[in-house]
């Protein structure tokens, strides 16, 4: 069964997060380091997407507190439609803000020796899982709005 993927894409790593088949839980994955300036780890990310049988991405829409659109949106929503050129899945956009600041709180959290807690790549791969999890609830809330046909 297909599964969704998440990405939070940043300048020196990409947080990751796959749904169960099922679209209700979302479990992050390594995180995917990247150079700034340089092209995102393109190779890694298709083999994900062949390993997990993902047939649809969310990315997390770095936007201003106020809402309004800025230079680093533009550049995530180009990686997205690149995305979507070099995968033909389909890209939804999730509204990302103060995903980074519950992910650090939720690994600080964990119970983890304090040296896994400040890993980078750790609260990156949480901040992925946030955004996963805000875009199924957001489904599963918009499907059962619906009306019975």
């Amino acid at each position: 069964m297909p599964r969704t993927l998440a990405l939070d894409y940043g300048e020196r790593r990409i947080g990751v997060a796959v749904s169960d088949p099922t679209r209700t839980i979302a479990t992050p994955l390594p995180t995917l380091q990247r150079r700034m300036g340089k092209r995102p780890p393109w190779r890694e990310i298709q083999r994900i997407i062949a390993e997990s049988e993902v047939d649809e991405a969310v990315i997390g829409l770095p936007l201003e507190l106020s809402g309004e659109e800025s230079g680093w949106t533009a550049e995530v929503r180009a990686f997205g439609a690149e995305f979507e050129r070099r995968t033909q899945l389909p890209v939804h956009w999730m509204d990302e803000r103060m995903t980074s600041i519950i992910a650090e709180r939720n690994v600080r959290g964990s119970g983890l020796k304090k040296s896994q807690r400040e890993e980078k790549g750790r609260i990156d791969a949480e901040a992925a899982a946030l955004i996963l999890e805000g875009f199924l609830t957001l489904r599963r809330n918009q499907a059962a709005q619906q009306p019975e046909p």
